[in-house]
């Protein structure tokens, strides 16, 4: 089964929202500043190209955590890169990816809350929709097609003449008769 244009606009706007607020709100504990609203926008934007690109199907939960590890270690630098004196403040001017356990821990508290909430909706959009597709099919299927009764297959045999020998014999098989 796979997902229509209205369902998957859906699940990418569910999937954007929480990954970069769970990634801002990571950010912020971890010990960094809050992004301004145009790098979160431009967060946003990023993700939701991304989940619109994997919302096609139903995906388990250890293909969701990995993309979801990509898009947290995405929208870290992003925050992270925004400004200079933040660059200074939070340890990013040399080592890139080489941050603190306080903000590596955060990220990675998102990343599994984020990953557990979205496998777990994930299961139950889709099983909701199996559900659904099951009864429509069961509703629609008598209207649409006519119980009109097959026409009997034509069959053409040759019909064997019996043997001499076979015409005078009584076969009694069945039932015996009642005393």
């Amino acid at each position: 089964m796979r997902a229509r244009l209205p369902l998957r606009l859906a699940r990418t706007a569910a999937f954007a929202a929480v990954c970069v607020t769970l990634a801002a709100l990571a950010h912020v504990l971890g010990g960094g500043a809050a992004p301004a609203p145009w790098t979160a926008a431009l967060g946003l934007a990023g993700v939701s190209a991304l989940g619109l690109a994997l919302c096609g199907r139903e995906r388990s939960a250890p293909t969701i955590n990995l993309v979801l590890v990509g898009a947290q270690l995405g929208l870290h630098e992003l925050f992270a890169g925004e400004g200079a004196s933040y660059v200074s403040v939070h340890g990013h001017a040399q080592g890139g990816l080489a941050v603190g356990t306080g903000m590596l821990l955060t990220h990675l508290t998102a990343t599994l809350i984020t990953g557990l909430w979205l496998s777990r909706g994930e299961a139950a959009i889709w099983s909701l929709l199996r559900r659904i597709d099951r009864r429509l099919v069961l509703l629609l299927a008598p209207a649409a097609a006519p119980s009109a009764r097959p026409a009997a297959p034509i069959v053409r045999s040759r019909v064997v003449p019996l043997q001499p020998g076979f015409r005078h014999c009584v076969a009694r098989r069945g039932p015996p008769l009642p005393a």
